[in-house]
């Protein structure tokens, strides 16, 4: 066999792998929401309840709280609960995925990384579902649709950028020590503060401790969607910096990941 029929059949059975785990990809996917569904009356439709109820609250009290009486103040709450829900829903289930699936692990042999990268895309599928409840608020309160709304793709995708850097750092930490899923639920709540979900960001980032707010990516993704529901240019350094973070995240995570993958099977 010569070399050139090598470096074929080598392309081969990596295409062949490619598929395979492609394959094994989406049905772990789909194995996600009906787990995470099972045995609910409402099912998928309880993901387009939850934020509206959600927001309701919300919008009463901090609305009264902080005097705000603007038509729109219920879609700045919603978009930012929504991408928030998504980056913690996802981030924690990617925390437990080698947990969650020891057993399978142990008996068959599937590229691990497919457990916490399953856990983070069934939680943005349904996060994504999720937005036709933004869409149907902000038109009901008179928050019409613009060309700006396009720089919306963009935030999306990096939010599923950082959600990916994130979990899969948060995936190896996790097989070896328990005690991230309680530290990381603090984690979360430092990080839903200063998100500005439910307050208006200018009145922190007028203030010397605005640094609070944009060294947080989850922050700068945020504004960005909220500029694109409202009509406005998108903001280039939180975008370069939420992009830039998650890039190195995802290259950190998968660097780690590799490192250790190995070592799993004695933890689990």
């Amino acid at each position: 066999m010569n070399k050139d029929e090598l470096t074929t059949n080598e392309k081969a059975r990596k295409k062949e792998r490619f598929l395979q785990n492609r394959f094994i990809l989406a049905e772990l996917v789909k194995k996600g929401i009906r787990l995470k569904y099972r045995r609910s009356y409402l099912g998928i439709l309880w993901s387009l309840l939850e934020p509206l109820l959600s927001m309701i609250v919300l919008t009463i009290v901090f609305g009264t709280l902080m005097g705000e009486k603007t038509r729109e103040f219920p879609v700045y709450i919603l978009s930012g609960r929504l991408l928030y829900s998504c980056f913690s829903q996802s981030t924690t289930a990617a925390l437990k995925s080698i947990r969650a699936n020891s057993s399978i692990i142990k008996k068959v042999y599937v590229p691990k990384m497919l457990y916490p990268l399953s856990s983070i895309l069934f939680n943005y599928v349904i996060f994504l579902i999720s937005l036709i409840v933004l869409a149907l608020v902000a038109v009901v309160l008179g928050v019409y649709p613009t060309l700006y709304l396009f720089q919306a793709i963009v935030s999306l995708f990096v939010l599923l950028l950082l959600s990916l850097g994130c979990g899969l750092i948060l995936s190896t930490v996790g097989v070896f020590f328990r005690d991230m899923e309680y530290l990381w639920n603090v984690g979360l709540m430092m990080i839903m503060y200063t998100s500005a979900i439910f307050y208006r960001a200018k009145k922190l980032l007028g203030s010397r401790w605005s640094f609070v707010l944009k060294a947080n990516p989850l922050f700068c993704v945020i504004e960005n969607f909220r500029s694109a529901v409202f009509g406005e240019a998108m903001n280039l350094k939180y975008l370069a910096y939420s992009f830039t973070f998650s890039v190195v995240a995802i290259l950190v995570g998968i660097l780690i990941f590799k490192k250790n993958e190995d070592k799993f099977i004695l933890e689990i």
